[in-house]
């Protein structure tokens, strides 16, 4: 007698895709970057965004215009990190630390959408009065998703599509 059900699956074993406790494995078996190094790779591309941006701000002379110095800084800062992720697949703070951003599915780098999605929330300090206030929150949230999630990806990789971080 033949039965119409396929055989069931062999026996799970501790830290195996689908075992509870587990998770799937980076796409590639490459590691997910960590908060620590995904933080660093944040105050690298600061610094960088931050001289770069004041240079340019002190030099057409609007470095005494806090609405317009705001507004650039956000505006250079979201450029920066869309243009290098799309172009290299990492900023130079995650390229000095060995980390790289994926587009969903392990594609080499984000799309345009992608990266813009995932970066957005660095626009938030442009909106006047509460904006510095929505960014910090937009941090804290970010870096709790990536803390919680077994594959690192914070809530803007989430809804980039999937997007991750990885080291190599």
């Amino acid at each position: 007698m033949t039965s119409d059900y396929p055989p069931p699956p062999p026996p799970q074993q501790p830290g195996q895709y689908g075992y509870p406790g587990s998770y799937p494995p980076p796409w590639g078996g490459v590691v997910p970057g960590g908060l620590g190094l995904r933080f660093a790779a944040r105050i690298i591309d600061g610094l960088i965004v931050g001289i770069v941006g004041g240079i340019i701000v002190y030099a057409i002379g609007l470095a005494s215009n806090v609405w317009i110095t705001g507004l650039f800084t956000g505006v250079i800062t979201f450029a920066y990190y869309v243009g290098m992720e799309v172009t290299q697949g990492w900023t130079l703070g995650k390229k000095l630390l060995g980390l790289s951003v994926r587009g969903p599915g392990g594609a080499a780098k984000p799309t345009v959408q992608q990266s813009a999605i995932r970066n957005s929330w660095t626009l938030l300090p442009i909106v006047p009065f509460i904006g510095g206030l929505l960014g910090v929150v937009a941090i804290v949230v970010i870096a709790v998703t990536i803390n919680g999630s077994p594959t690192k990806q914070g809530k803007h990789d989430e809804f980039a599509g999937g997007t991750q971080v990885v080291k190599g």
